[in-house]
């Protein structure tokens, strides 16, 4: 049909219910759903930012409230650290946290979870004692976890572990330095690579797990300078805690940076708000008001259910009645 103004064509879109229309609706549900999603970041991708210059922000979280928070506010990993064991459980270090755990911790975290890598921290003697236990171990936190990838300490030993899983298709994060499951070998919570000879140590433990295929090393408790020349010498993402500002990436436990640690402040940690003296102080106003009767408040109380309306055709208001 012409266009009667114009004398071209008339144009029209397709019918209702026509397989276009159907099509269009169904592109444009997907855009919308695409527009609302973040993108989910990806181990190639943390690769691809080091070659940017682009620094990784890698935060610790415990549970679904937690990794929520996190992940709108930004972090491009969320940790599941074995570091609940001193923060969540109340430990003294993270040696007698077990894999259930773990995984139980993980779950959580990926229900909270939209756009933040999920890396699962693999607990003490779960993979150490063999390759085989360390592949069962770690193929539980991807199929019952949720993780995305998983996490193991140890640098030259541990090499030929890391290799053995990266094979199967799991993605390791390797952890070199002071690695806290050693805590005590190394002595305590001590920086590593200080001397000449120990750096260097700490060095081919970096390039060892790189070379197994480790897509990002953790660098903990190193010499600023050291940590530069280990981020130098390697390809992939060095992600640092307590070493320095030239790594390729950073990452905090959780409850240190948002001040829910109140007894333990190491040099490393910069709080970024102090939640722990506010939940503590909200919860002084709680209790106060709980005991003089503040709280509830008739806004915060429910009524009994309005009366009944009687089913008997109401009386008029004025004029005869037919009583």
């Amino acid at each position: 049909m012409l266009d009667r103004a114009l004398g071209e064509p008339e144009r029209r879109g397709p019918r209702i219910g026509s397989a276009a229309t159907t099509n269009a609706n169904r592109n444009m549900t997907t855009d919308r759903a695409s527009a609302r999603a973040p993108a989910r970041v990806t181990v190639p991708e943390l690769r691809r930012m080091k070659t940017r210059g682009e620094r990784i922000a890698v935060i610790t979280a415990y549970d679904a409230t937690f990794a929520r928070m996190l992940d709108e506010g930004g972090a491009d990993v969320l940790l599941v650290g074995d570091s609940l064991g001193m923060v969540v459980q109340g430990l003294d270090t993270t040696l007698p946290v077990t894999v259930d755990e773990m995984i139980y911790h993980c779950r959580a975290v990926a229900r909270g979870t939209k756009r933040a890598l999920i890396v699962g921290d693999m607990p003490f003697m779960s993979y150490q004692v063999s390759i085989e236990e360390a592949l069962r171990n770690a193929g539980r936190f991807l199929a019952e976890g949720g993780a995305h990838a998983v996490k193991l300490e140890g640098g030259e030993p541990m090499a030929a572990t890391i290799a053995r899983v990266v094979s199967v298709g799991i993605p390791v994060m390797a952890h070199v330095g002071l690695t806290p499951q050693s805590v005590h070998a190394m002595g305590g919570f001590k920086v590593q690579g200080r001397g000449e000879d120990d750096a260097e140590r700490v060095l081919r433990d970096a390039r060892a797990v790189a070379d197994a295929g480790a897509f990002a090393v953790v660098l903990e408790g190193i010499p600023t300078e050291l940590a530069q020349r280990i981020t130098a010498a390697i390809d992939v993402p060095t992600i640092g805690i307590g070493a320095g500002v030239h790594c390729d990436g950073q990452v905090l436990v959780s409850y240190d940076l948002l001040g829910l640690t109140p007894d333990l402040k190491p040099k490393f940690v910069k709080r970024y708000a102090e939640l722990f003296a506010d939940g503590r102080a909200a919860t002084e106003r709680y209790v106060e008001e709980v005991r003089s009767g503040a709280f509830p408040a008739p806004e915060h109380s429910f009524g009994a259910a309005p009366a009944k309306k009687s089913d008997a055709p109401e009386k008029p208001a004025y004029g005869p009645s037919d009583a």
